[in-house]
């Protein structure tokens, strides 16, 4: 799962930190406000709803399904949006719905046992592929041999191995573990001082210490919150970067312990085996963090006057758990698409992305599920600012056999000029692979462990303003496919008509050159091109689509 801050580990260790560009206060919500009204590069939210009130169009719920890291299910704002299983009585032990999974009451979490564990932290696909392929592949000499099938497999091993291997030094992993023993330490004595287990920039402004290790931790907290314009970034979450640098770079010669295969105990191997998991979708505050935020963007309850308003009016949010601190799974992806299918969801959020997918396949056959059914996939692009014309970040719409389906979007991150730029620094992007930009940078949104919200950033939050907007389209114009959907997103995207920073290359260029629409979402302009449709869904259904 893509991280949403700067500054690992490793640049820390090395002395280095991006600043990012001295950035005013942005409104909460200014990713849903109008540019001609405020000022801000939002996506117009309000005047689209007027638009569909004037038309006197009524909406007709939507589901929609978030593949994530979990949901806390008890949040103000969003308890009156979830998803329940009408087909599922709680708690009563039994697979009420015959679907094979017990007690699926607000979805499935696949990364849970039927003993009640639970995965949160993974290794990394890269040390996975690295390690699993490298008896069959260390010693090959001769590729001209292999199949087109174990070729695959063989550059993605290459590919692993150049990543966990070629460039690891063994006087930075000496530091990190120098770094993680002092942070820890000094991680220690603040929580003792304080009083609380997590903490943030805010917590610290008026912290005073005499332990040298305490204010070593103090220090790059708040460097790296200043570097993200964002003090709400927490010990915990630079403590599980910390821990993630080191893992990585110890894969070269270490193997990754296999987490889930310790707490799920299925057939990895055997996708027919698909029935494991458990029902708790949420876990911990930690694991629901991301998915909480993602839901709280898509369909946060509207005009309740608490927190914040999604940005569908109508909608359901299924919760599928699949995403760990640390690479998902295919299998686990995979199934979680085909329980959203087949329960009802129209669109998919996956705000998630890695470098690297064995069991491709199993998903690719899940996207073509998805679009027979008429169902929209939206990904998240990666934070890596990297161009993914020419690099990889999984799932892909490119199947193994070339073909493209036609109910896939992939987002990358925008931003305002008085926030840091019109792209996010940090987004991937592509004149081919990423299909729109949308608002992806200080998103603030709902978050877990009380009824609390906070600003996020990143094409995680990017994809899920794209499937909200998708969703408020469906609900009023239920008739379009998501092929038409896809198409109306795209084609009624607006160019800032400036030019604006390439993430990769920090050239200023036209955004046609980074994403195929050339634009950012533009809800209002949405529902009028929607508006102009003859709906195809009824027709496809009939057709067998």
């Amino acid at each position: 799962m893509n991280k949403n801050f700067k500054n690992s580990a490793l640049f820390l260790v090395a002395g280095f930190v991006s600043y990012a560009l001295q950035a005013q206060e942005v409104p909460k919500g200014w990713h849903m406000m109008d540019k001609a009204s405020s000022g801000y590069y939002g996506i117009s939210i309000d005047k689209a709803y007027d638009f569909v009130k004037t038309k006197k169009l009524k909406s007709s719920p939507v589901i929609v399904a978030v593949i994530d890291s979990g949901i806390d299910t008890l949040h103000e704002d969003l308890k009156p949006v979830l998803w329940r299983n009408p087909k599922e009585i709680p708690g009563n032990g039994i697979d009420d719905d015959k679907n094979g999974y017990v007690d699926d009451v607000y979805g499935w979490n696949f990364l849970g046992g039927r003993d009640g564990q639970n995965v949160e932290q993974d290794s990394y696909e890269a040390a996975r592929v690295y390690h699993n392929l490298k008896a069959k592949y260390a010693e090959l000499k001769d590729v001209s041999m292999l199949s087109v099938d174990e070729l695959f497999y063989y550059d993605m091993w290459a590919r692993a191995k150049q990543e966990i291997v070629g460039d690891v030094n063994p006087m930075e992993i000496i530091q990190i573990r120098r770094m993680s023993k002092m942070m820890a330490a000094g991680d220690s004595v603040i929580r003792k001082s304080i009083k609380k287990e997590e903490y943030n920039c805010k917590d610290l402004e008026n912290y005073t210490t005499e332990d040298a290790d305490a204010k070593k931790v103090k220090d790059i907290l708040i460097r790296i919150c200043e570097g993200n314009d964002n003090n709400e970034i927490t010990n915990q979450q630079i403590l599980d970067q910390l821990e993630a640098d080191l893992n990585k770079m110890e894969a070269s010669d270490i193997a990754p312990k296999n987490y889930r295969a310790d707490v799920v105990k299925d057939n990895y191997k055997d996708f027919n085996d698909k029935f494991y998991g458990n029902n708790n979708v949420m876990v911990s505050n930690k694991s629901a963090l991301h998915g909480t935020h993602v839901s709280g963007i898509i369909g946060a309850a509207r005009n309740n006057g608490k927190g914040m308003d999604g940005v569908a009016d109508n909608v359901r949010i299924m919760t599928l758990r699949a995403v760990p601190d640390g690479d998902e799974h295919d299998k686990d992806i995979a199934l979680a698409i085909y329980y959203a299918v087949d329960n009802g969801a129209k669109v998919i959020n996956m705000s998630f992305g890695k470098g690297f997918s064995p069991e491709k396949k199993w998903v690719d056959d899940a996207v073509k599920y998805a679009e027979s059914k008429g169902v929209l996939l939206v990904h998240a692009a990666g934070n890596d600012a990297k161009n993914l014309d020419t690099s990889f970040n999984y799932p892909t719409p490119i199947m193994l056999d070339q073909s493209r389906p036609n109910n896939w979007i992939t987002v990358g991150a925008s931003g305002d000029p008085k926030a840091g730029g019109l792209t996010a620094s940090f987004s991937n992007y592509g004149k081919n692979e990423v299909d729109v930009f949308a608002p992806g940078v200080k998103i603030y949104a709902t978050v877990p462990g009380g009824n609390t919200y906070q600003n996020l950033q990143g094409t995680s939050m990017a994809s899920p303003v794209v499937a909200g907007l998708a969703a408020m389209i469906l609900e009023y114009f239920p008739t379009l496919s998501a092929a038409q959907v896809k198409m109306v997103i795209e084609k009624s995207s607006q160019n800032p008509g400036i030019d604006v920073n390439n993430p990769g290359t920090d050239e200023m260029v036209n955004l046609n050159e980074l994403s195929k629409a050339g634009g950012i979402i533009n809800a209002y302009e949405a529902v009028k091109l929607a508006s102009t449709l003859k709906g195809e869904r009824n027709m496809s259904i009939k057709k067998g689509f």
